[in-house]
């Protein structure tokens, strides 16, 4: 297997290498784009505080392939060290870059702490190494700084925990099979607001933009409404899933506000992930 691996046993290559220029080095192009079989590289996005003293370190990916979706299940080819190889990160990756597709949490002792993803794939290794360096820290929960645009918050119950940024929030795990649709029901709420002074003015109060996504999982995910629209200060979308496969998925709903997707993932502060657990039985 031909590595272009970016960590090897456990210690940065290089001595005088630092984790920010192996960062940054990781999400530059490896190769060119194609519409399919090239590879996907992982991403960090930078680390955050959370209100609680803990941490968030955000990762997203870049799938060179212009329409090949990938899908790289848990396990040798795709895991985080140290710790459970499975740390919430994504099993499909679909086409071009997706920014913080995912967060993980560490306690407030983390320091100068390491995680590292690492995906194989098409006999080529990537490592992409997320930690507190201060350089990486970013604005994911307070606001962008132009205009103080702060990302939407997400709940699944009308009266259940809610969340906001990469990490957002994660319910179930909800019951159904092959056999049948699961009904899915999301509340947003948004200030209105998009990043950006000029966008600011000519641009608010645009709707949020909710899109599913299967993030991990053994089979297909069909949604018959994969992309809505709500409206702020607040409201709800509902979708339907239907599965292949029986086994254990976890699906994902991203809340882009007023700044769309591409403004949204350069500024690290206007989106929001859901996470559904979901066991599927035949």
């Amino acid at each position: 297997m031909r590595s272009k691996s970016f960590v090897a046993g456990g210690a940065v290559i290089g001595p005088l290498v630092s984790i920010f220029a192996l960062s940054l080095a990781a999400q530059l192009p490896l190769s060119p784009l194609g519409g399919s079989g090239q590879t996907v590289t992982p991403v960090f996005e930078g680390w955050y505080a959370n209100p609680n003293g803990t941490y968030s370190l955000s990762f997203g990916y870049f799938n060179r392939n212009l329409a090949e979706v990938v899908e790289i299940p848990i396990g040798p080819n795709n895991s985080i060290q140290p710790g459970d190889p499975n740390q919430g990160q994504p099993t499909q990756f679909h086409p071009r870059r997706h920014w913080g597709v995912f967060a993980i949490t560490v306690p407030p002792d983390f320091g100068k702490g390491r995680v590292v993803w690492t995906l194989k794939i098409r006999g080529e290794t990537f490592s992409i190494p997320g930690s507190m360096h201060p350089d990486w820290q970013i604005d994911a929960l307070e606001g962008e700084v132009s205009s103080g645009n702060k990302p939407p918050v997400l709940k699944f119950e009308a009266d259940g925990p809610q969340g906001s940024g990469p990490g957002g929030v994660t319910v179930g795990p909800l019951a159904t099979s092959t056999q049948d649709k699961l009904r899915l029901v999301v509340w947003a709420a948004d200030d209105g607001t998009p990043a950006g002074t000029v966008r600011a003015l000519s641009d608010a109060n645009v709707p949020v933009t909710l899109t599913w996504f299967k993030h991990q999982g053994p089979g297909d995910v069909n949604f018959d409404n994969p992309t809505a629209k709500v409206s702020p200060p607040a409201g709800k979308a509902t979708a339907t899933a239907t599965f292949s496969e029986p086994g254990e998925y976890l699906l994902r709903v991203r809340a882009n506000d007023a700044s769309g997707v591409s403004h949204a993932g350069h500024a690290q502060c206007c989106w929001t992930n859901g996470f559904v657990k979901v066991t599927v039985r035949d």
